[in-house]
């Protein structure tokens, strides 16, 4: 479970980057809603900490879980759907626990990556085989239909995306890549043109799952239509208050009259909508040094993942930076009104301690990875070919 590290293999650039993002990420939801910063904070450090154990712990060890860790997923998932769930909004996505009130799905998402990181290992010779495929792909639309049906069409996509990315990683055949887009890519835009039409009625019971999804994309496509103003107006005065905030922005926590964080004009701005509070306060500089920070930290993913000792801890690592990447680009897609409303948060930056401790937990896998990456592993290999030497010329005298 836990072995001896050297402190000078622990990536203190990704740890570094990781506590400036947070840092801005409090301050950014103080401003937005300063009833929310103590938790923020009291959220970031303890999941450091968390990291910081978790980064401690041998993944490979981990890995032998994974079979329970997926099962222990979808018991969650399910108990959502026995009316154990708190609804909010017209979606069940809160599980309480001893007072304690998390989402599932968000654990999920790490779950899921050990999870295919530990079974893609072990299919590594036969990965382009139906067979495999298939069952890769039927355990993942396990969890998937339980997390679209509460209905949380953002993280079914997320999950699909870092799914996919790890196939590739696995080494996925380009002829299978190949066949899969010529034929996703027909149907997607088909379905696409499908749904703009505002005419277009889905059967039941589709539509009381992912209606009000279709709603968002039909808002977005044409936010100037008479029966979707009002779904237009948070993504607009988003834009509004991020264009606001010009090159330098107006500065933290002002309290100017033109304000549009201050004026309540954009709803969730302390999660969802966090960077428009960015962009208001910090301006095109600011938004800029978060995007290029999230970036760096994706890329430390990558970096460690190319150094990993094996082919699971190359996926783990590759597949938080794409849950960041993707998840990111998500977030800040909606604020800036490129992509429909889908309610995501800004990793490391949002205000919401679960997908806060859980992308904490997931660089705390990733800094694993580094501790133990190929260098680690040849010398730790020769110190036990010598002991294995030392002990048999013992026995021989």
């Amino acid at each position: 479970m836990l072995k001896r590290y050297k402190l000078k293999n622990y990536n203190f650039i990704l740890v570094a980057l990781l506590i400036t993002i947070s840092v801005i990420g409090v301050l950014l939801v103080g401003s937005a809603d300063r009833s929310y910063q103590n938790r923020q904070l009291l959220g970031v450090i303890s999941g450091l900490v968390l990291m910081v154990i978790v980064s401690l712990i041998d993944y490979s060890w981990i890995l032998n879980f994974s079979w329970i860790l997926y099962v222990l997923n979808l018991v969650l998932l399910v108990i959502l759907k026995t009316g154990l769930g708190q609804n909010n909004k017209g979606a069940t996505r809160w599980l309480e626990i001893g007072g304690f009130q998390f989402q599932p799905t968000e654990i999920a998402k790490i779950i899921l990556i050990v999870f295919f990181a530990m079974f893609l290992m072990k299919h590594e010779d036969d990965l382009n085989t139906a067979k495999t495929i298939f069952k890769a792909i039927g355990l993942l639309l396990l969890p998937l239909a339980l997390v679209i049906s509460q209905p949380d069409l953002k993280n079914t996509i997320t999950i699909t995306v870092v799914f996919c990315a790890m196939m590739y990683l696995a080494g996925l055949s380009y002829k299978v890549i190949g066949g899969v887009l010529a034929v996703a890519i027909p149907l997607i835009l088909l379905l696409l043109f499908l749904i703009t039409q505002t005419d277009f009625q889905l059967p039941e019971p589709l539509d009381s799952t992912i209606g009000y999804q279709l709603d968002r994309i039909r808002t977005w496509n044409d936010p100037d239509a008479e029966e979707n103003s009002n779904g237009a107006i948070q993504q607009n005065n988003s834009i509004t208050a991020i264009g606001s905030g010009q090159l330098t922005g107006k500065g933290l926590n002002n309290n100017k009259v033109s304000s549009a964080n201050k004026g309540n004009f954009v709803a969730e701005i302390h999660n969802d909508f966090i960077f428009a509070v960015a962009g208001e306060e910090l301006g095109f500089i600011g938004c800029c040094a978060i995007i290029l920070i999230l970036s760096l930290i994706v890329f430390q993913c990558i970096r460690i993942g190319r150094r990993a000792k094996d082919e699971a801890g190359m996926l783990i690592a590759c597949g938080v930076g794409t849950l960041v990447a993707f998840q990111s680009f998500l977030n800040i897609g909606v604020a800036t009104g490129i992509l429909p409303n889908t309610g995501t948060t800004l990793p490391f930056v949002s205000y919401g301690l679960t997908s806060l401790w859980t992308f904490f937990i997931g660089m705390g896998l990733v800094l694993n990875v580094g501790l133990q990456n190929r260098n680690f592993v040849t010398r730790n290999d020769e110190l036990l070919r010598r002991k294995t030497v030392y002990e048999h010329r013992i026995h021989r005298t």
